[in-house]
């Protein structure tokens, strides 16, 4: 059987807005406001409270690692204006997850900014770099940093939030199919302009990092696992470049390349080819596709010039938790493979730890544990129990 190596991390990943609850201070929650027939976070999971339940549900599985982040608009809601009650709230996480045995793993920004924020605005690195000198504070013993959650999607939103009815569009696009075996439209290429500004402001925060704790620093990039049709080769490159590869580059000097990936797709001579109506698809909409991360890894590694590889983000949206471990049993002998060819992984976080508020809508499940949003009772499933006992013997 497939042995991983001794001090891999094994855990599960959240974003403070699907998992906290009453985001008040945060663009989402604005939007959710605002656009008809999006669904609203709410109280969400009410993680905010009961992140200690949620973390021992994680340790107490066998799993050493819980990915997850601290909110910009609850610890900045008005510009210059820090809360230490909110900065003491994240560090009793980061405590509370050392004190289980479980490996911190922090990001900063999870696509949610405080309302008077926008990355377009001249001093928008500048801001940002003031808030995460602020978030080193709590960072004391936290071996992981990311720097921000998938900036390729970041700058896609960013530049669709100039139009609103393509803001409106694209969001709707992006999380309507909830059902198994329907398709998913393809999403425009992000903004190149808007991405270089987001590396930017990414090695402004790494240089904060490096100078005020001791954490390993990267930042987390959506793989899409991308191949070329026959013939297509130079397509594939031009459009792997806008949409991962700049971010990819990026992140040449960090200490880790966040990888997230859930399903492959071609490329021909008009681009990135949408996923046909199937059976096999997942709840939004992608294709059944466990060999994809195994491909993203080995691109990223690559791309970065050999930058160590932590699997950020990896899992499967379906009611079904036998398909659910299936998949990532698939999933991680795939990682396996790319690892005995000499790719270095530091590590493999499954998103998710809860089914959670995904982007708009409630139905897509990811989540190890099942949540009942009237009485907020956790139901650990099926997967975690395997996924942890998996961690445990270090093997598939």
């Amino acid at each position: 059987m497939p042995q991983f190596p001794s001090g891999f991390l094994w855990g599960a990943a959240t974003a403070p807005h699907q998992v906290e609850g009453n985001n008040v201070n945060s663009d989402w929650w604005a939007l959710e406001q605002q656009m008809p027939g999006m669904q609203r976070s709410g109280d969400a999971v009410d993680s905010y409270h009961r992140f200690a339940e949620d973390m021992r549900l994680l340790a107490e599985a066998g799993l050493n690692a819980y990915r997850f982040g601290i909110e910009w608009a609850r610890i900045e809601p008005v510009p210059g204006e820090f809360s230490r009650a909110e900065l003491a709230h994240y560090r009793r996480m980061v405590d509370t997850a050392l004190d289980l045995g479980l490996t911190p793993v922090i990001t900063l920004h999870h696509f949610t900014n405080p309302r008077w924020f926008s990355w377009l605005a001249d001093d928008a690195v500048q801001r940002f770099q003031t808030y995460v000198r602020q978030a080193t504070s709590i960072l004391d013993g936290v071996e992981w940093v990311c720097t921000m959650n998938e900036p390729n999607m970041l700058a896609l939103m960013i530049g669709m939030a100039r139009d609103a009815q393509a803001t409106r569009r694209t969001t709707e696009e992006w999380m309507s199919p909830t059902v198994e075996g329907a398709a998913r439209p393809v999403l425009p290429d992000p903004d190149p302009e808007i991405g270089e500004r987001l590396a930017e402001a990414h090695h402004a925060a790494r240089a904060i990092l490096k100078e005020h704790t001791g954490a390993a620093v990267g930042w987390t990039v959506a793989c899409q696992a991308l191949t070329a049709t026959p013939g297509n080769e130079d397509k594939l490159r031009e459009v792997r470049h806008v949409r991962e590869d700049l971010y990819l580059e990026a992140a040449r000097g960090d200490d880790f390349i966040g990888v997230q990936s859930y399903s492959s797709q071609a490329v021909d001579e008009n681009g990135v080819v949408p996923h046909p109506q199937h059976p096999d698809n997942t709840m939004t909409g992608n294709a059944y596709r466990p060999d994809a991360i195994g491909i993203a890894v080995r691109h990223a590694w690559e791309t970065t010039g050999h930058t160590p590889v932590l699997v950020t983000e990896n899992g499967i949206a379906t009611p079904d938790d036998t398909r659910r471990i299936a998949y990532t049993s698939e999933a991680l002998g795939h990682l396996f493979a790319a690892m005995d060819d000499g790719v270095d992984v530091r590590g493999y976080l499954h998103w998710t730890a809860l089914d959670n508020f995904e982007w708009g809508h409630w139905e897509p499940t990811f989540g190890l544990i099942a949540v009942d949003r009237t009485t907020f009772e956790r139901h650990p499933k099926p997967s975690l129990a395997w996924l942890g006992g998996v961690a445990r013997r270090g093997e598939i």
